[in-house]
């Protein structure tokens, strides 16, 4: 039996590299488990301009410097944990999982995920689309708090009750986020385009002849690549998009379209297009590559790539609705609050 083992062992390695698509055709495995999390923002700081990559020692400052604000902070609530019962972070760095280092592409570590424009930012909007997200912003300000800054902050009195006004932000469930609905991950993490996160940044690709599923670790999206398919009718929307793939040599190139009006890419539109590349490194891991193409939304396309690193864990169940007590307390403490007026 333990001849037998390594033996199966080199051979299961040796066929997980490809998988048939169709018959005569072979194309590579993507399978398998990926850890997405990087150091490296979405969009550039200022500071590096045009610069693309950083220079080792700018990595490792990076690196270094973010595990000191984990160690003061972890630090800092352990403190505070011996001097009182009451914690003032929901979520302090302990819980944060950014990955261990820069986004490293041919070798060298990037300043940013976006690529084009040449400054690494997204590129201005459009007029519909600057004045679309900021309608977006002034009603999340509107139902997360109130319209006076010193009032309400602190959940002394329901703020948003007016004599002329019955309707109010808490008034059902709907009005609450996608997210704290645990309907669509934050931050575009299912997207497309598929971004890091603060936490919960393991991928899971499985591959089969007809379809490509890529589970995402954040509220448990699934996205369903259909092979080598056309889209769907324009009138079916969703938040993911419609996304179909065919292979180009060894990469798999993804297109998706059809969202509904508000995707999860923050600002976007339902005429977002979006344009995915899928390449297997010889270390295993995947440079993931994106374009972004809306033009209601942004005057120009912008682009991006970093790598997902191959992970040996598991994506385990996230079940965020099961035992999410957020959302009946909000519901609750609103009726409390209103019932003291």
């Amino acid at each position: 039996m333990r001849k037998i083992l390594p033996l199966l062992t080199v051979l299961l390695a040796a066929s997980s590299f490809t998988v048939k698509a169709e018959e005569g055709v072979s194309v590579t495995d993507l399978s398998g488990t990926y850890d997405v999390g990087t150091f490296t923002p979405l969009e550039r700081p200022e500071q590096f301009g045009e610069s693309l990559n950083l220079t080792p020692e700018q990595a490792s400052q990076i690196t270094t410097r973010f595990e000191s604000l984990v160690q003061a902070d972890q630090d800092a609530e352990r403190k505070e944990l011996k001097s009182t019962t009451y914690v003032s972070q929901g979520y302090n760095l302990f819980w944060m999982d950014f990955g261990e280092s820069p986004s490293l592409v041919d070798g060298k570590f990037r300043t940013s995920i976006l690529f084009e424009p040449s400054n690494g930012r997204k590129p201005a909007m459009t007029k519909y689309g600057a004045e679309r997200l900021q309608g977006f912003l002034d009603e999340w300000r509107i139902v997360w708090r109130s319209p006076d800054p010193t009032v309400g902050l602190d959940g002394s009195r329901a703020w948003w009750v007016d004599d002329g006004d019955p309707s109010g932000p808490y008034d059902h469930i709907e009005q609450r986020s996608l997210a704290e609905r645990c309907i669509v991950g934050s931050r575009s993490t299912a997207g497309p385009p598929m971004l890091p996160n603060y936490y919960n940044n393991y991928k899971r690709i499985v591959q089969t002849d007809g379809a490509i599923m890529i589970l995402t670790e954040m509220i448990h999206d699934a996205r369903i690549v259909r092979m080598n398919q056309p889209h769907r009718p324009p009138e079916i929307q969703t938040w993911l998009g419609d996304s179909v793939g065919r292979w180009e040599g060894a990469t798999l190139v993804v297109d998706t379209t059809n969202f509904n009006e508000t995707p999860a890419l923050s600002g976007a539109d339902e005429n977002l297009h979006v344009i995915e590349r899928f390449t297997k490194q010889p270390d295993g891991s995947i440079l993931y590559q994106f374009e972004i193409d809306d033009p209601t939304i942004w005057a120009v396309t912008w682009k991006g790539e970093y790598v997902w690193r191959s992970a040996v864990g598991k994506v385990y169940e996230f079940a965020c609705h099961e035992g999410n007590y957020a959302i009946g307390n909000v519901m609750r403490g609103a009726r409390l609050l209103e019932a003291d007026l």
